[in-house]
């Protein structure tokens, strides 16, 4: 229902234009081509009060479209930040969407798509299976969320193909994203679940470049992924497990290397131990005991005095770990602030948060976090 004023209301524009950042010649088979080039898009509101743009970073399987429209016709957290004076650039990460696919990946094989039944389940349905605890509180995915309904139909019709490979996405991403704020100056990053890491990379490569991130259900937990299979009969917490045959981001919250203090030696590995319970508010809340660096942890030096929020919504596959990560930041010398959505009244959202029945609520209260940083 179109009854927000961002949704209602014309927004004059200054700019609207385009461009891409990032490419590199290479050669294939006797013919030069190109390959890590990222589709950026800058829109100016006419009123631009902010000193500051936004860069809005889409997760895995998405596009730049998660923040343009949703996918029940409505307006994107794109109209909420230029209502507010933001110049925004949106972007497709490269090796996806209108950034392209270079010849190695689509003849190689490289490229994923998520099945339906996954999106589904960890994203517009996730009440219906229950795979982990929260995710019976889902209410705010405009419809059904499943297969048939115009609205889900909408929504799969947005995923897009990406590389498998994530640590090569982090490295491509990296340096587009770096070109980028070299060119259009600072700015404070948008990242939304797998750009959850590319915001960490980004900050650590250009510290005085990132006047903020805010890390919405940022790619995690530490170390290792987590693997739902559902709450049993007696209710206890056999409801999760993890990859230990392999440990999936051996840098903590990246697979690509980040600047450790004291240094990480060639070839050298980050240690780290199982937590049990590592808050005393773990307890009774299905949060995940995961994994930290064992003391003394090595500090993220580059990250230290950026503003930094964890948002986290209530019935999303993020909301059991996700203050894994913020504990790891902390450990490493990074103050942030964790925030879960429904302490602040935004009830019932799952992890595509942006595009829920109530995203321009959700985008007010980052806009008011940045305002009370002096960052609006």
């Amino acid at each position: 229902m179109k009854d927000h004023p961002t949704d209602i209301e014309p927004i004059n524009l200054a700019d609207h234009s385009a461009f891409y950042i990032g490419m590199r010649y290479t050669e294939v088979d006797g013919r030069t081509t190109a390959n890590g080039g990222m589709y950026v898009e800058r829109v100016a509101p006419l009123e631009q009060t902010a000193a500051t743009p936004v860069v809005m970073i889409h997760g895995y399987g998405q596009t730049g479209t998660n923040f343009t429209a949703t996918p029940d016709g409505r307006r994107g957290w794109l109209h909420d930040f230029l209502r507010a004076g933001y110049v925004v650039y949106i972007v497709d990460q490269p090796e996806r969407g209108r950034s392209g696919n270079s010849l190695q990946q689509i003849n190689g094989g490289g490229l994923f798509r998520e099945d339906v039944t996954k999106v589904e389940n960890y994203f517009t349905a996730p009440a219906h299976k229950q795979l982990w605890p929260q995710a019976q509180h889902h209410t705010q995915w405009p419809g059904t969320g499943q297969s048939g309904d115009a609205v889900f139909d909408q929504f799969y019709a947005s995923q897009a193909q990406g590389l498998a490979d994530r640590t090569e996405s982090e490295l491509l991403c990296t340096n587009a994203f770096t070109q980028l704020l070299e060119k259009i100056g600072p700015a404070i990053l948008l990242c939304h679940s797998q750009a959850g890491s590319f915001g960490w990379l980004i900050a650590d490569a250009m510290p005085t470049h990132v006047k903020a991130i805010l890390s919405i259900e940022p790619n995690g937990p530490p170390f290792f992924d987590v693997k739902y299979s559902g709450i049993n009969d007696t209710g206890e917490k056999s409801w999760y497990g993890y990859n230990a045959d392999r440990v999936d981001r051996p840098y903590g919250i990246t697979r690509a290397p980040l600047t450790f203090d004291p240094p990480l030696k060639p070839n050298e590995a980050l240690t780290f131990e199982r937590q049990h319970e590592i808050q005393a508010e773990t307890n009774g809340q299905n949060l995940v005991a995961g994994y930290l660096q064992t003391h003394p942890a090595r500090q993220l030096t580059q990250l230290q005095g950026i503003p930094i929020m964890i948002l986290v919504a209530q019935a999303s596959y993020h909301r059991p770990y996700d203050h894994l990560t913020s504990e790891f930041l902390k450990q490493a010398g990074v103050d942030n602030e964790l925030v879960y959505l429904e302490d602040h009244g935004l009830t019932g959202n799952g992890h595509m948060v942006m595009l829920e029945k109530n995203n321009h609520q959700v985008a007010e209260f980052l806009i008011n976090w940045l305002k009370q940083r002096e960052l609006a």
